[in-house]
């Protein structure tokens, strides 16, 4: 395992490098110039005290003092992609890039981007972990008891109910609920993370945050629901069907352990992309959701830095989103080692 675990590892480095060079670069050709920006907004402080000619002289002066402060004094990418890792040094002959600690700045926050993503993915995280522990709790018995009991009414009704929603868009789902239980029930407030003009402390402040939290958690719960509980039940009527659960019926074990002890375990082979791969996707946040609600989360972030040109949090948040999407592969495919010994990872 420890020989695959490197050649993984190998990979990931490999794979990591190539999309974050082609990200790199897709974000070189989109419009926006910090150095450009910087200059011009200084020349229009000075533009009484110039005439024309010499703001363009101090224009063009201060258009490369901040090109090479930023690193961006060429058009060569491979040269700006080794600036920003912080492998190749700037026109002052020093290094500030990933390795040095500077990730980038956000001038829509006027923040470096490492200060102020904190407390985006927290909430993000706290949102995401609740709706995936409700998503997982509700879905895998609804699925066993629907695989086990395959064609009763309660079957056919919930099969119903999931075809539904996993044929509703889920933002039809967002504004359905929003209406239902904020417009006419008036149980939830409608945006937001806390009472607007407030300064709640102690269990006022943990009641309102929850009060507002719930809805996004439950909007989340039910829009994942009929595909994960289809997933469910389909991984268990195969497994239902296996020679190892006949022979344990044979046997004259009960059903209850055949189910859970025999039948369960095989099907869970097939949910392990689904609920690693979830518990991953919390970090990244649910940018419909976040939009809707306007909820300070990693998917709203990310869709502002993209509308705003904020290219270095894009980056970073992109940066993110590609180290974990490799990190839950390898971490998916060692649980299927675990899960399913006939599966071998050494070689």
């Amino acid at each position: 395992m420890g020989r695959y675990i490197v050649k993984r590892l190998l990979y990931m480095i490999a794979v990591f490098i190539l999309l974050t060079f082609l990200l790199f670069s897709l974000y070189q050709l989109m419009p926006g110039n910090r150095a450009y920006t910087d200059a011009k907004a200084e020349v229009q402080q000075l533009k009484n005290q110039l005439t024309p000619e010499e703001r363009e002289a101090k224009f063009q002066e201060l258009y490369l003092k901040y090109q090479r402060q930023y690193g961006t004094d060429t058009d060569d990418v491979l040269v700006l992609y080794l600036r920003w890792w912080g492998i190749m040094p700037f026109y002052n002959g020093k290094c500030s890039g990933i390795f040095q600690g500077n990730f980038g700045f956000s001038y829509d926050y006027n923040l470096p981007v490492v200060d102020m993503i904190w407390p985006f993915m927290r909430n993000s995280m706290i949102v995401g972990a609740i709706s995936e522990f409700f998503v997982l709790i509700i879905t895998i018995p609804l699925g066993i008891v629907c695989a086990t009991k395959k064609g009763s009414r309660f079957d056919r009704g919930t099969q119903l109910v999931s075809l539904i929603g996993f044929s509703t868009p889920s933002f039809i789902i967002y504004i359905i609920f929003i209406v239902f239980f904020c417009s006419i029930l008036h149980w939830f407030p409608v945006s937001g993370m806390k009472t607007p003009g407030t300064n709640y402390t102690g269990w006022k402040a943990v009641w309102d945050t929850i009060s507002h939290v719930a809805l996004p958690v439950i909007c989340l719960v039910f829009s994942s629901l009929a595909g994960v509980t289809r997933i469910a039940r389909a991984s268990m009527i195969d497994a239902l069907s296996l020679d190892c659960v006949r022979t344990a019926r044979a046997k004259g074990l009960s059903e209850k352990v055949v189910v859970y002890s025999h039948a369960w375990r095989n099907a869970l082979i097939p949910m392990v992309a689904i609920i690693v791969g979830g518990f991953f996707g919390i970090v990244g946040g649910a940018m419909i959701m976040e939009t809707f609600f306007g909820f300070k989360g990693l998917g709203l972030l990310f869709l502002n830095a993209t509308k705003n040109s904020d290219y270095d949090l894009v980056m970073f948040l992109q940066v993110i989103y590609t180290f974990l999407g490799l990190f839950s592969n390898l971490v998916i495919d060692l649980c299927y080692g675990l899960v399913d010994p006939r599966v071998r990872i050494s070689k």
